[in-house]
């Protein structure tokens, strides 16, 4: 591992501290909340709302800052407690390691502080601060349920960090495009015509989306104002005669907006969002759903209005792709598995005669997937991570921080190399992550990594009723390694978008607790991803993307549509790359999971054979060799 920078030396967060918290004094706040999200709740923010790094140094995807006059906080779960302690070394920022919900450990932090309101205003309470514009609406009910308990308040008026920033970005300037036939299959109007369907039988008059990936589906354009999301930055307001795009002035040209105005949809600015939205008769009746809204954006809406809280009909109707959108998914995977095969075969050649890190890794894997027709770009930023680095699951290696593999005169090391990567295609999004032998893998890698493989299968090869809650299908998965008293931190599988967002719902194979949102349907895409990591030493997650398909009834002589036997679903595993047999202990695997594996890898062969030559063909033949 390269030796960190002496960069926390001179942290700039100190300075940035000083300023927000004279802000904070001279508006009588006692705490400020920066949370990880802009107004869309996005994954992956546009630099505007990266305030939580801005003032903390941490960049990690998931964490909350809170700042007091004396004391600044992290909070973030086990997935970032290694990075969070890195990025934070000087800033005088602490970190507070999450093992549960954030609520109480907020509360609990706030309490140490051992503030007391001001003499002569018993009557109030002291104040957190936060922009509700960027809050979720249910996680902001609940703050403020739990601060009311401890004797504080939550102040979620205007934007905290204004006049706290002076650098701070502004909105994207990228341009809005449309994806167009054949990848996007059905028509713009049609799907509108889908979510006005969808109201009536509600009985809603108005529909608010403000999630990006919502509206990019619905109206069939993509952007690129938030990194390795394919999505722009608007709202939409859906009626039964129009709809409304507010979006940035500029980003959607004449001729676009002219083939929008046709299917009866109008731009307006961005800013007008909110406004509009005040602007709506007492006569309305609007669909928001709470999960996917925000607390100032539900502060908005007109007291006489009727607010139906469900979620959005598009959430529903995107994660069941369509035939033809699993015919592009699958070109997209062969695809996407060309670039692996070239990547792979030249990262074998290359060990011990090239040099080769983390970094490298990363740059090659890019630079394949951006030689295939239709790629646009990453689908988030790469994992590759050697030995102990493997152990991180959100391990990002950068050029400060990285581990080498190997040199033009050998390897450096031996051990494990974990590589979770994906792209964006124009006909659908991948995510698949293998882990590879770097010389010989010792017998306890072999069995951790055949424990993790043999979940990945159980899973695979899993039969289930239709409608069955995702959550459910996540104890298979686990079922091997539990057998052995071990266990994976992360979820087994997310919902995964179509030319849209690498991490998209209802659908979620993990312990969250299930909602009849979360019902498997035919055409759903999710990730089979187990894992075992080994602190300090080395990490496993093996990874496939999957499409609900339906199936015959498990007995085949049963009456289709009986309540024992009604129609059922299994998994197609679309991701198309070897997995590495040399690591696997074939003492662990029973006949029938070396049989589908050798099946898989007889697929893989024939669907990529066609797309590759030369070394990269040579490589593929020989991975795919059956045991």
């Amino acid at each position: 591992m390269n030796a960190p920078t002496n960069a926390a030396l001179a942290s700039p967060i100190p300075a940035r501290l000083a300023t927000l918290r004279a802000r904070m004094a001279t508006q009588g706040w006692q705490a400020v909340l920066l949370p990880s999200s802009d107004p869309h709740l996005s994954e992956y923010l546009p630099e505007r709302w990266q305030g939580r790094a801005h003032f903390s140094g941490f960049t990690g995807s998931s964490g909350t800052l809170l700042v007091a006059a004396e004391r600044a906080a992290v909070f973030t779960d086990s997935r970032y407690w290694t990075q969070a302690e890195a990025e934070l070394a000087g800033s005088g920022v602490d970190l507070v390691k999450l093992d549960g919900a954030f609520n109480p450990a907020c509360v609990e932090w706030l309490q140490a502080l051992g503030l007391k309101v001001n003499a002569g205003d018993a009557g109030d309470a002291l104040t957190l601060a936060t922009d509700g514009a960027v809050m979720g609406l249910a996680q902001t009910q609940q703050l403020q349920s739990a601060l009311k308990d401890a004797g504080w308040r939550l102040h979620t008026q205007g934007d905290v960090l204004e006049g706290a920033w002076p650098e701070r970005p502004g909105l994207p300037a990228a341009p809005v495009y449309e994806h167009l036939p054949p990848h996007a299959a059905t028509s713009r109007a049609d799907k509108l015509a889908h979510v006005r369907q969808a109201l009536a039988e509600r009985g809603a008059t108005h529909h608010w989306i403000a999630t990006l990936d919502d509206l990019a589906w619905l109206l069939n354009l993509r952007g690129a104002d938030v990194e390795y999301n394919p999505v722009f930055l608007a709202h939409l307001l859906v009626s039964p005669d129009g709809a409304e795009l507010f979006v940035g002035e500029g980003k959607v040209d004449a001729a676009l907006a002219a083939r929008l105005a046709a299917d009866g949809v109008r731009c307006r600015p961005y800013d007008q969002a909110l406004p509009a939205l005040a602007q709506l008769p007492a006569s309305a009746v609007l669909w928001l759903d709470p999960k996917r809204t925000t607390w100032g954006l539900r502060e908005a809406v007109p007291e006489g209005v009727r607010v139906i809280e469900a979620i959005n009909p598009s959430t529903v109707a995107k994660s069941r792709k369509t035939h033809a959108e699993a015919a592009h998914i699958r070109e997209a995977m062969e695809r996407d598995g060309a670039a692996m095969c070239a990547f792979y075969a030249w990262l074998e050649q290359a060990l011990g005669r090239e040099h080769v890190s983390e970094l490298t890794i990363d740059e090659r894997m890019s630079a394949e997937r951006a030689k295939q027709p239709g790629y646009v770009s990453l689908s988030f930023p790469t994992i590759a991570g050697f030995n102990a680095n493997g152990a991180l699951p959100h391990y990002r290696a950068t050029p400060e921080a990285f581990s080498a593999i190997s040199t033009p005169q050998g390897l450096v090391a031996e051990g494990l190399l974990l590589i979770d990567s994906g792209a964006q295609y124009l006909g659908g999004t991948t995510d698949i992550t293998r882990v590879w032998a770097i010389g010989a893998p010792t017998a306890a890698q072999k069995r951790d990594f055949t424990l993790v493989l043999k979940g990945t299968l159980a899973l695979s090869r899993t039969r289930f009723p239709l409608g069955t809650l995702a959550p459910m299908l996540d104890a298979i998965a686990r079922a091997p390694l539990w057998a052995e008293g071990l266990d994976f931190g992360h979820g087994t599988g997310h919902g995964v978008g179509y030319f849209l967002n690498v991490h998209e719902g209802p659908q979620s194979i993990s312990k969250a607790m299930p909602n009849p949102d979360m019902a498997m349907h035919p055409g759903m895409i999710t990730s089979i991803e187990p894992g075992l990591y080994r602190p300090g030493q080395w990490g496993i997650r093996i990874e496939n993307l999957v499409l609900n398909v339906p199936v015959a009834p498990a007995v085949p002589d049963a009456e289709p549509g009986t309540p024992e036997h009604g129609s059922y679903l299994a998994f197609e595993t679309l991701s198309l790359c070897p997995i590495d047999t040399r690591c696997i202990d074939l003492a662990l695997m029973r006949p029938d999971e070396i049989d589908w594996l050798n099946a898989y890898h007889a697929e893989v062969r024939r669907r990529l054979s066609p797309i590759v030559s030369g070394e990269a063909l040579r490589w593929l033949t020989l991975r795919t060799e059956p045991i």
